[in-house]
């Protein structure tokens, strides 16, 4: 079985030389620097969307919360880097993050009451090893970061999978466009499915009004009636 090296780099190392003068987005995963696939713009949309109603809820409770436009999340525990698709950050926690003025990192749950991560439908490579050493997006979604903002301790975290990429373990059968929003109890990620037809619950946000089908509408990945 043919074996592949990757060079391995410390999350001081990934900092140092990001951003390059490439314009793309790289992402940390355990050692190696991985460049994330290009959006779709059915992506970009359903991330402007759903930017907009969380910031306008945010103001509406008057609740000390941004949604910046690139920050990277470290797990303490791992040489890992993400940079979520959307990131509520709770400004007043940020004087706490000791990486967040010179690197833009935030690594405390205080500092995140919501992630939320978009699935995609590409496939991002190792920036090493391309094409050889491949990671598929939705894997990372539903397994990696999944893993690593629980034992953040970040208290929810949605995935929009509006392609139905996500395993049947995941989104059920059969496979429909899904959004699971995991919340924290004792230490462990709740998770709660909603799809066509249902309006999402969010501790954080409990009095959202917003259902599947306006979030997946504004990518146009779900037909309106």
């Amino acid at each position: 079985m043919t074996q592949y090296l990757t060079k391995v780099v410390t999350f001081d190392e990934f900092v140092a030389q990001y951003p390059d003068d490439s314009g793309k987005l790289y992402e940390l995963h355990d050692g190696v620097i991985v460049e994330m696939p290009p959006p779709t713009g059915d992506h970009e949309e359903i991330i402007g969307f759903l930017v907009r109603k969380l910031s306008v809820e945010s103001d509406r409770l008057n609740l000390p919360y941004l949604i910046p436009k690139t920050v990277f999340v470290k797990p303490l525990a791992s040489e890992s880097a993400y940079s979520p698709d959307i990131l509520l950050l709770n400004q007043p926690n940020l004087v706490n993050e000791p990486l967040w003025k010179k690197k833009s990192t935030v690594s405390q749950a205080a500092s995140i009451p919501l992630v939320v991560e978009v699935v995609s439908t590409a496939v991002a490579s190792s920036r090493e090893t391309r094409p050889t050493h491949c990671l598929t997006n939705w894997r990372d979604d539903y397994h990696k970061k999944f893993a690593d903002y629980e034992e953040m301790g970040i208290p929810e975290y949605w995935i929009l999978d509006y392609a139905a990429l996500g395993s049947r373990e995941y989104i059920g059968k059969p496979k429909q466009p899904t959004i699971l929003v995991c919340s924290l109890e004792d230490g462990e990620y709740q998770i709660n499915k909603f799809r066509q037809g249902d309006r999402i619950q969010s501790p954080t946000f409990p009095d959202l009004n917003l259902t599947v089908e306006q979030i997946f509408q504004a990518g146009g990945t779900i037909s309106a009636e």
